[in-house]
């Protein structure tokens, strides 16, 4: 799904409101095609906004991290095939991702499977009661998501390398966790520049923070597509 710089860069719509959220796409109109749609945005009136979106042939990724009985997974998928979005994740178990590449066949929506959050570092996933260090659990998932057929992992770009080897070259490969070099890291603990994400294989970067924090948002973006460049 790689294609221009422009549209491996999904900007995180990680704002309070709609009309937050406007003002943010209109800032980046002509420098940003691809945003993030998550759970704060999402339940404050962002689904009908990504429909909004989508509707108008703005790429749209929707991060709803879903789980649940496969049954249930399923008639969420189709719904959301629906809307017209481009990705979706879901949390990386064999049986729900199933389910949702059945209820997604035959659609241009890509499936992402979320491996282990940027957010968590090792004693994270033992405390959370997983018998792997980070990275053995992201490539076991990456195995997983790959035999179940979905259309692309999120992990961090720290991992990006070793999950291409694991998943060859055509899945999406979705990483947040991106900081421009300088930014502070905030809550993220497995941080990469933009170049180095795309260096390790990367084909989409998540960045929400440097870009919606920032003073001049749309001088941002352009930064940040410039570091891309220089990969």
């Amino acid at each position: 799904m790689a294609g221009s710089l422009r549209d491996r860069l999904i900007v995180g719509l990680d704002v309070p409101t709609v009309k937050d959220a406007e003002a943010v796409v209109r800032e980046l109109d002509g420098v940003a095609s691809f945003y993030k749609i998550g759970y704060q945005l999402a339940f404050a009136g962002g689904l009908d906004f990504a429909r909004e979106l989508a509707s108008g042939g703005t790429n749209v990724f929707l991060d709803m991290k879903l789980l649940d009985i496969d049954n249930t997974v399923a008639r969420g998928v189709e719904n959301i095939v629906r809307m017209g979005v481009s990705m979706l994740t879901l949390h990386a178990y064999p049986k729900a991702m199933r389910a949702a590449v059945e209820a997604a066949k035959g659609s241009d929506l890509c499936l992402l499977a979320v491996t282990v959050l940027t957010s968590m570092d090792a004693q994270d996933v033992v405390e959370a009661g997983y018998e792997y260090d980070p990275h053995t659990l992201v490539l076991r998932r990456a195995e997983q998501a790959l035999a179940a057929g979905m259309g692309g992992i999120v992990c961090s770009a720290a991992e990006a390398s070793a999950v291409r080897k694991v998943v060859g070259p055509k899945l999406a490969l979705v990483t947040p966790g991106i900081r421009p070099a300088g930014a502070e890291r905030g809550d993220q603990k497995r941080v990469v520049t933009p170049a180095d994400a795309l260096r390790n294989g990367s084909s989409h970067l998540v960045v929400a923070r440097p870009i919606i924090g920032a003073v001049d948002r749309r001088a941002a973006a352009e930064a940040i597509l410039a570091e891309m460049a220089n990969a």
